[in-house]
């Protein structure tokens, strides 16, 4: 982790008596309260930094979110507790018999739940807000290491994505672009490929502006926020405005290497719909079997 990751995420492993371990993440991001919230509690919100959400907002509410277009990449879960702008829980419990004349809280310790997704919203001085993600329900053996491992990285990439999102675009909504493939090869050889096949130098600095692709892929370019030895953030300007991310996460004995990109406005969906079948494409044939 940089110097930088290290001053804008904490992470706590926390193991309850009964075995099953959380993911605990804070991150300091600009902006009031109710828009911190809209951004954590709202399908359009969420959309514009994680993946595709589907939000009913209200305690007991439906909530889908959209891993992929495949059927089974669509989760359903709810709104386990309601709390604007303070306090949102996700759970993966769906009760059709919840109605929405709930008091604002619903239980999120069920045992049919699974992972349990608690966010948290303080307001501090100087116009920002420290938001706590609580990600609970992982159990505390060594079969579920992996797992636990590679959500608290995924989650870390994200909530500096949910920085960059207040911090350029706060209000704005964006169309997520989710390529991904797995490659049959160690994360570190995957990540030299990728970069190596869309001309992004070894050792890219933050500042530098990249303009990212190679034979048959769409053009995505924009200005270097992070680097780390396996992805790089960029502050996107072409095809549209937004922000990107390029990765090689550890899968197994493979790596899943993914190029997403969260692009606003029209001309953002336009470019999704359209160059989004090209990247899955390039990320397939490019797999190393």
């Amino acid at each position: 982790m940089t110097d930088q990751q290290q001053s804008d995420e904490t992470t706590d492993a926390d193991t309850n008596p009964g075995g099953n371990r959380s993911i605990e993440l804070e991150i300091e991001v600009p902006g009031t309260p109710e828009e911190v919230w809209r951004a954590i509690a709202t399908g359009p919100g969420i959309s514009s930094w994680y993946v595709p959400h589907e939000v009913e907002e209200r305690a007991g509410g439906a909530a889908t979110a959209s891993f992929g277009p495949e059927p089974e990449m669509q989760i359903a879960g709810r709104v386990a507790a309601w709390e604007p702008p303070r306090r949102i829980v996700f759970d993966g419990k769906v009760d059709d018999n919840i109605d929405g004349e709930s008091d604002g809280e619903a239980d999120a310790d069920v045992p049919d739940a699974g992972l349990a997704f608690e966010w948290l919203v303080e307001a501090k001085d100087g116009g920002t807000c420290i938001v706590r993600l609580v990600n609970s329900g992982f159990g505390a053996g060594s079969e579920h290491d992996e797992w636990y491992d590679a959500m608290t990285e995924g989650w870390k990439l994200f909530l500096y994505n949910l920085k960059l999102h207040l911090e350029h675009f706060s209000g704005r909504t964006a169309t997520a672009m989710l390529p991904m493939a797995t490659w049959a090869d160690s994360t570190t050889n995957a990540w030299e490929t990728l970069t190596g096949a869309l001309g992004i130098p070894a050792e890219p600095t933050v500042g530098q502006r990249l303009e990212v692709g190679a034979e048959g892929t769409p053009p995505l370019a924009g200005t270097v926020t992070r680097v780390t030895p396996t992805y790089l953030a960029l502050l996107v300007d072409e095809p549209a405005p937004g922000t990107a991310f390029l990765a090689a996460e550890h899968q197994g004995d493979q790596a899943q290497v993914s190029i997403w990109a969260y692009l606003y406005g029209p001309e953002g969906a336009a470019a999704v719909e359209r160059d989004e079948p090209r990247w899955r494409d390039w990320l397939s044939r490019r797999a190393v079997g």
